[in-house]
């Protein structure tokens, strides 16, 4: 018979007591499990261990809820199929059009330099590019606050539009400007507005669909910045040509007034449109709600966004900072955007091939184009194969090749079609690896929106500096900007590459039973496939 000690500890004939382990339940170890730890699970129950550990309960295992959990496996797949689509009907076409102008609104400027933007104003010198280049400082402060905000209230179908209708207003306010100096503020406010965007849509388009799913819902919100490109070149050769001069405003102010407008009255539609969470939307019935939360709890093994008070700003900070594979990610995308730098000035760019100004509008819109068929071809690939570094890397070899022809030559033609290949080399791949970063630190939501933001945050800020490598001087070859382009891509595909071999490596941890920081360990999954494989880094 066991008998108690001072210390606190029950010691028997044999020495100190340890409980047995009973049938059809786990003896959870104490304190934290560590990296490399192993857990013994075959079933978990809710029993808590005899003796002295009466207090300390064992791990649930999680349960699908009764509406979930009574479905047969075809009924399932049925009703998931429907919901999938009921959610991208929801979401996906508002979010797509705030985020196309969300991007038209920031990059306008460019084209508006072709509208008399720069000869009214009367910028001299780099000016100009000190005012492209602003934006993107107050883009890189707000967003890792800004998404740990919206994560902490819970409300991004009011979050989202509301931030739309103050860049909408400041954006029109861009024609109102007089001087350098106005110009420059109007910049810099507009960029710390529009952080909150983007980061945003990522998370939130996290919250509601699983791994295999997310990488081509974000070419599909993705779209709507390569689509802006497009509609930019055709909306300012429009207004330049039939606007210039009306009621005294030139083109370029015309410009973002409509703009401005349009954004103000879709982000009021949005209102009435946009989800919350799946825990706190009310337009699914209650069937579907369980079905939403639990097919993210069985991607994973845990839940997700459960209410406010489990989300806390440093703590997900905290988190996603010490996680190495965020500072991979960082690297990755940042040599991306870098890489991507050369869509600021795409307009100033192909105005070097000597047509006019209305038509180096119009050549602007087939590299568009042609970026936005490639991307939806390969996320959808990707999402399909569950496959990420090849769809990363292949289109990154392409930029490059992009980048050295674009350097090498002043011919016309063969100008021409880097131009062609640079927009779709580098941002084909980017919008898998956007997902690559839910992928990878999938839990728990504070953290993921700290890295999501924090990741978009740094790697604009390659943005700032990127403007100066574009002065009318250094045209047509751009020599310096290609060569720093081309090798921020390589690195690119270098820092995909480490971050395949880690997740590897990390897998087959996984594969043992061990315990692995940010991710479900074997046999701790949900019921059901999660519960047989485990959770895997998607590679």
């Amino acid at each position: 018979m066991a008998t108690p000690h001072q210390s606190g500890k029950f010691y028997g004939p044999g020495g100190l007591w340890k409980p047995k382990k009973k049938q059809n339940e786990a003896v959870v170890p104490e304190g934290p499990l560590r990296d490399g730890d192993k857990l013994d699970v075959e079933h978990v129950s809710n029993t808590s261990l005899d003796g002295p550990d009466a207090s300390k309960p064992a791990r649930r295992r999680r349960e699908a809820p009764p509406l979930v959990r009574d479905l047969a496996p075809q009924e399932r797949a049925r009703l998931e199929k429907v919901l999938v689509k009921k959610i991208d009907l929801r979401l996906l076409p508002m979010l797509i059009l705030m985020y196309l102008m969300n991007y038209l609104d920031r990059n306008n400027i460019a084209a508006a330099r072709l509208a008399g933007l720069e000869e009214e104003l009367e910028l001299t010198g780099t000016q100009y590019l000190t005012c492209v280049s602003i934006l993107f400082v107050g883009y890189i402060l707000m967003q890792v606050p800004s998404n740990l905000f919206m994560n902490k209230i819970g409300k991004p179908s009011l979050y989202l539009p509301a931030c739309m209708v103050v860049w909408g207003v400041i954006s029109a306010a861009t024609a109102a400007a007089e001087s350098f100096g106005g110009l420059l503020a109007i910049r810099f406010f507009l960029g710390f507005v529009e952080a909150a965007y983007f980061p945003g849509c990522l998370f939130f388009l996290s919250s509601w669909y699983t791994r295999k799913e997310l990488g081509f819902r974000t070419a599909i919100l993705y779209s709507g910045s390569l689509m802006s490109g497009a509609f930019s070149g055709l909306i300012t050769a429009g207004i330049t040509g039939g606007m210039d001069g009306k009621r005294g405003l030139r083109a370029w102010r015309w410009l973002f007034i409509i703009e401005g407008i349009i954004t103000i009255v879709i982000a009021f539609i949005a209102v009435f449109i946009l989800p919350d969470f799946p825990r706190t939307t009310t337009w699914l019935t209650e069937h579907e709600r369980q079905l939403a939360i639990w097919r993210l709890d069985e991607d994973i093994g845990e839940d997700d966004w459960t209410g406010s008070q489990n989300q806390t700003f440093w703590h997900g900070m905290k988190l996603a900072f010490q996680d190495i594979k965020m500072w991979n990610l960082m690297v990755l995308l940042f040599c991306f955007v870098a890489s991507g730098t050369v869509t600021n000035l795409f307009p100033t760019i192909v105005g070097t091939l000597g047509y006019s100004n209305i038509n180096s509008l119009l050549l602007t819109v087939p590299p568009y184009v042609l970026g936005v068929i490639t991307t939806f071809l390969n996320s959808w690939h990707a999402d399909r194969t569950g496959e990420r570094y090849f769809h990363i890397t292949l289109p990154l070899y392409i930029a490059v090749i992009a980048f050295i022809i674009a350097a090498a030559t002043i011919k016309t033609a063969p100008r021409y079609l880097a131009m062609m290949l640079m927009i779709p080399g580098v941002y084909t791949g980017y919008v898998v690896a956007l997902a690559w970063i839910s992928n990878t630190l999938p839990r728990p939501p504070a953290k993921r929106a700290a890295a999501l933001a924090a990741i978009n945050a740094v790697s604009n800020a390659s943005s700032i500096y990127a403007s100066y490598m574009y002065p009318e001087s250094a045209g047509p070859r751009y020599l310096v900007a290609m060569c720093v382009n081309c090798v921020t891509a390589f690195i690119a595909i270098v820092a995909a590459t480490v971050l395949r071999f880690t997740l590897v490596h990390l897998n087959k941890k996984l594969d043992r039973g061990e315990v692995v920081e940010g991710a479900v360990a074997v046999g701790e999954a949900v019921p059901g496939e999660a519960a047989r494989k485990g959770f895997r880094f998607v590679l």
